[in-house]
């Protein structure tokens, strides 16, 4: 059980020590999607949802979650985050965000792209559900990470 990073050697759940790695900048790239009704899509573009403004408020909530993303996922490491944009594109049948963070750290920061993508989408959930009920999530994933003794990563196409 060793071999796994997040486990002792008596196979006890441990926080990794990165203690030891270089710091150097790290870069995660993550997208999800929430599917919708097309009439649903409409009225997040004409800005006529009961709960407001759709857009600021699903990145803010992206935003925020990126940077407690340490206090929900129990062992990842605190990261002093430099950078975390959240995109929030309306397409035909679904809404698209894109998460991208960056750190200057030892570890990497994909949990917390990973964690702003989920979050804005579960809060654009709630700011839809009112006028649909047959909402879908799906998609969640990491597109890319750079930076870090593993190198370049890009999820394949």
């Amino acid at each position: 059980m060793s071999d796994l990073s997040h486990l002792d050697s008596a196979g006890r759940v441990r926080m990794v020590d990165v203690s030891s790695k270089e710091e150097s900048e790290r870069v995660a790239v993550a997208e999800g999607f929430l599917h919708a009704a097309p009439a649903t899509l409409r009225k997040i573009t004409s800005g006529e949802l009961p709960k407001g403004d759709f857009r600021p408020t699903v990145q803010l909530a992206g935003i925020a979650a990126a940077k407690r993303t340490a206090e929900l996922v129990p062992l990842c490491h605190p990261l002093p985050l430099h950078h975390v944009e959240v995109e929030v594109e309306v397409e035909e049948s679904r809404v698209r965000v894109v998460a991208t963070t960056v750190v200057t750290a030892r570890t990497g920061v994909e949990m917390e792209a990973l964690t702003a993508v989920s979050v804005a989408l579960l809060t654009a959930w709630d700011l839809l559900k009112a006028v649909d009920k047959n909402l879908r999530i799906d998609g969640v994933r990491l597109l890319e990470k750079r930076g870090g003794r593993s190198g370049d990563w890009k999820a394949a196409p």
